[in-house]
């Protein structure tokens, strides 16, 4: 196969135009041209006035060798790469020793189910609920005030991910190309196959529901567990080395080989962690809000005359701006046609998330706007990121009334320092509501400054962006694990063996499909592990 990369077609090309262009690129006849598909197809908005397609394409040719003669030095006809998954290794028949995964997310999800492809009959732990259940309980947040502290965005089937965009797409250096694992399996269970080709793929909640029960089934079926409720509240260690875990219910489950896929907000048992003396250590992250501005606006921003395009859907952004005060202020989770949702997992706090649907096509565009932020403005140790952390989401349950209705500001009113007291024409999303009032007081101050600053300044980038009445709702605390629980070479922790942490609550992740590529990642290392010689 031969991979041609930069090939530009129009938006609105016909479907034949495909073939014919790479015929064309490649100087060859029609004849020659075996079989084509598409690997990646994406575009340029920073060209919005004459949009096009950009082509990756994997093409079967006649005389390949010869062509590769022909193409040598030319970056954009190469071989393709061997983008196909390879286990590490199988269990033998009986296999006894069963490797224990703590999270059902997207890393715990890969992790299990990976190691279940490879006969090892993982048992996974996991304190939420089954996934409609738990949609059940979030919806009950959302509508009726009503939090379940093991049943919510954070705690569940399907980790965090299940409520969000569905974003799967991701900046890791990805040599092995496990993403494309991933995202195949997703498509196994029922994900849109043009997840495997578009730039930049998403699913959304509603189709992220049926595909995560989907693969739990497939789990089963390879003789894997999947334990609800089974929140872990001890590990044994001994010597060194981690023998199982116990959870709230009583249980103790042994086990050699531990997988922490804990998610960025177990944090009692990051607590629970440190007791034990498991190494870890803090990171950095970002605190901000959620900005929510017409979709449309978003739209003729970035796409031009082109907005609207049906192969196109809803644009989203990507903004980055350096304040003068040393800060960093960046746009986080954009969820285009999406609504902001209530994220807490703790009484009497208050955090944001942005989600979509698979249609998203909803009336706003929705971001977070946070501003980055290091150990040294929270010392303490490792846990002190949490306890920052709390104290936000404190405040706002406070600033929104104490009902978890969340504290809102338009951005006019915002950059000009006075409370709002009514909305404009931006209708906000965020349920079960928003208070109104001034928002200077949910963040630290330098949060607030360089967030004023960076505001105005990404109006540069897309007009309208500092529109009066977009609306900014708070706060946005979880965009990461606000520690990292180390792990060396082998992946397992620096100081306990057989405990692996992994995923996004650990620092190795950030996004559903980093996290499944750690997930992977992680369970190799296991099963290398495991089939080592006595």
């Amino acid at each position: 196969m031969l991979r041609i990369s930069e090939l530009r077609l129009p938006l609105d090309h016909p479907a034949e135009a495909l073939p014919a262009a790479i015929v064309q690129r490649l100087g060859i006849k029609p004849a020659d041209l075996l079989d084509f598909k598409v690997f990646k197809r994406s575009y340029d908005a920073r060209k919005n006035q004459s949009l096009s397609f950009i082509y990756i394409i994997d093409a079967e040719v006649q005389n390949e060798v010869a062509l590769l003669q022909k193409f040598a030095g030319d970056l954009h006809v190469k071989p393709s790469p061997d983008t196909e998954y390879h286990f590490v290794g199988q269990a033998p028949a009986g296999f006894a020793n069963r490797p224990v995964v703590i999270g059902f997310g997207p890393c715990g999800i890969f992790a299990a189910l990976v190691l279940a492809q490879m006969g090892f009959r993982p048992i996974v732990l996991e304190r939420g609920k089954a996934v409609r259940e738990r949609t059940q309980d979030t919806w009950g947040l959302w509508r009726k005030n009503n939090l379940n502290p093991e049943s919510n965005v954070q705690f569940g089937e399907g980790g965090a991910g299940t409520f969000s965009d569905g974003k799967l797409y991701s900046q890791i250096k990805d040599p092995r190309h496990l993403g494309r694992k991933v995202l195949t399996e997703f498509v196994k269970a029922g994900a849109p196959p043009e997840i495997l080709y578009v730039a930049k793929p998403h699913i959304g909640t509603f189709r992220l529901v049926g595909m995560v029960e989907t693969m739990r089934a497939e789990i089963i079926a390879l003789g894997g567990e999947i334990r609800f409720q089974q929140r872990v509240t001890d590990i044994v260690i001994e010597d060194g080395q981690v023998r199982g875990v116990k959870t709230a219910a009583g249980d103790e489950i042994l086990a050699d080989h531990v997988v922490l896929a804990l998610g960025h907000s177990a944090r009692d048992t990051f607590e629970m962690l440190h007791a034990k003396g498991v190494f870890m250590e803090a990171k950095p992250f970002s605190v901000g809000f959620r900005i929510e501005h017409p979709q449309s606006l978003i739209d003729k921003a970035r796409l031009g005359p082109h907005a609207g395009h049906p192969l196109l859907g809803a644009a989203d952004y990507k903004l980055v701006h350096h304040a003068s005060n040393g800060r960093a202020v960046y746009s986080f989770c954009m969820c285009p046609g999406g609504t902001v949702v209530a994220a807490t997992s703790e009484p009497n706090r208050v955090v944001t998330n942005g989600m979509s649907q698979y249609s998203r096509n909803e009336r706003n565009a929705n971001a977070g706007i946070v501003v980055g932020i290091t150990p040294e403005d929270y010392p303490g140790g490792p846990l002190a990121g949490i306890e920052f952390q709390r104290k936000l989401e404190s405040r706002a349950f406070e600033l929104g009334g104490g009902t978890y209705e969340a504290p809102a500001q338009l951005v006019g009113d915002f950059l000009q320092g006075k409370p709002s007291t009514k909305l404009g024409s931006v209708e906000p999303s965020y349920k079960p509501g928003v208070h109104l009032g001034d928002l200077a007081t949910a963040l630290p101050d330098y949060a607030i400054q360089a967030i004023r600053e960076a505001i105005p300044a990404f109006d540069r980038q897309i007009r309208g962006f500092n529109l009066y009445d977009a609306v900014l709702t708070g706060v946005e605390t979880r965009t990461s694990s606000p520690l990292r629980i180390t792990r060396g070479d082998n992946l397992q922790s620096l100081n306990v063996k057989g405990l692996y942490p992994a995923g996004e609550g650990a620092g190795y992740a950030g996004g559903i499909l980093s996290a499944g590529v750690d997930g992977i990642r992680v369970a190799e290392a296991v099963a290398e592990d495991l089939l080592k010689p006595a």
